[in-house]
């Protein structure tokens, strides 16, 4: 059966009554009476959606969107397909979050585990299949779900609507919201699943929060070390691929996309909309910026933290990082030239 989802969608909305409460320009061709129903990136927009450009990089989506609408600066309107309606606005990633508070008027927050002040800590909605335990001072929200053998250790929270697979183990005060967990999951002490992404459209006047309407989805046979924190996705989920490995105190970005049996050391971030090939190892303190595709196979050095795409296979260190082969080399050279100025041999 298909997940319900987390948060509650507004009624669909004219596409005229929408601009005029972003404060945005309709070109006179565009239907005002079109019913735009929800607000998708330009790659996963359709019919009935809104979706906004704002990223150059993002030009080629921009053209092979199927969205309703689109909102957009007035420099790049004539680059809107035919058939989509440009909705003109001085910055459309803002405009793109006020968009989301108007569909999604629940998401400013995670939602509760439990549905109202007095409810039980096992909420009566809750599905725990026979053989899960549930500890002392835990509690499980309304319409969860709870495989069997799992364990629900003491002062953990499972949010409203997740599902925890099978045999799996969430320890003590550890968080999970907004998240789909597979078999055999064991999340430590403290995890924090499925908290909002870091997402604000900046501004002079002040930041506006992003609701972030997507998922965790956590596959078979994953390991998170404690306190390590896993955000939400903004529009589509976040992944952890099955079987891998995460030490403590990993900070992992919404919207990640993260293959099978990778290993992620202690205190590494990645940012926002990274994707990761399996069996990636990332070393202690390593990162990486956002948006970049680290191939199948790669590894990073502790310390090091890549600025852009990795091959698959690849071996890098430093900052930013390069090939441990030029890593060494740049490594050699300070050495010389240290020695050079302090006149050793």
């Amino acid at each position: 059966m298909e997940h319900p989802g987390f948060f509650q969608r507004a009624a669909p909305l004219a596409l005229g009554t929408l601009a005029e409460k972003l404060g945005a320009t309709l070109d006179d061709k565009a239907d005002r009476a079109l019913p735009i129903i929800n607000v998708r990136t330009l790659a996963d927009a359709g019919p009935g959606d809104l979706s906004f450009f704002e990223n150059r990089k993002y030009l080629a989506q921009l053209q092979a969107t199927r969205a309703s609408a689109c909102l957009v600066a007035a420099a790049f309107a004539d680059r809107v397909p035919q058939g989509v309606a440009a909705v003109v606005v001085p910055a459309p990633y803002r405009a793109f979050a006020q968009a989301l508070h108007i569909f999604y008027p629940e998401a400013h927050h995670s939602k509760v585990a439990v549905a109202e002040a007095g409810d039980p800590p096992v909420h009566p909605t809750a599905r725990i299949e026979e053989g899960a335990k549930i500890e002392p001072g835990a509690i499980v929200g309304r319409e969860a779900q709870v495989g069997r053998g799992s364990v629900i250790a003491a002062g953990a929270v499972v949010g409203y609507r997740v599902t925890i697979g099978r045999g799996c183990f969430i320890g003590p005060g550890a968080s999970v919201t907004h998240a789909l967990i597979g078999d055999r999951v064991v999340l430590h002490a403290g995890v924090r699943i499925g908290q909002d992404g870091f997402g604000f459209a900046m501004g002079p006047r002040g930041h506006l929060k992003v609701p972030q309407i997507g998922r965790v989805v956590i596959q078979d046979d994953v390991e998170i070390g404690a306190n390590s924190c896993v955000d939400r996705g903004a529009l589509k989920d976040t992944v952890i691929g099955e079987g891998t490995k995460i030490d403590n105190l990993v900070q992992i970005g919404h919207n990640v996309v993260m293959g099978r049996h990778c290993v992620i050391v202690g205190q590494v971030g990645i940012s926002g909309s990274t994707e990761l090939g399996d069996f990636v190892v990332m070393g202690g303190q390593s990162g990486a910026v956002g948006h970049i595709k680290i191939g199948t196979g790669a590894q990073l050095a502790g310390g090091s933290h890549v600025t852009a795409d990795v091959p698959p296979g690849a071996r890098m260190g430093g900052t930013p990082a390069v090939t441990l082969t030029e890593f060494g080399r740049q490594i050699a050279i300070l050495k010389r030239l240290a020695r050079r100025k302090t006149g050793e041999p």
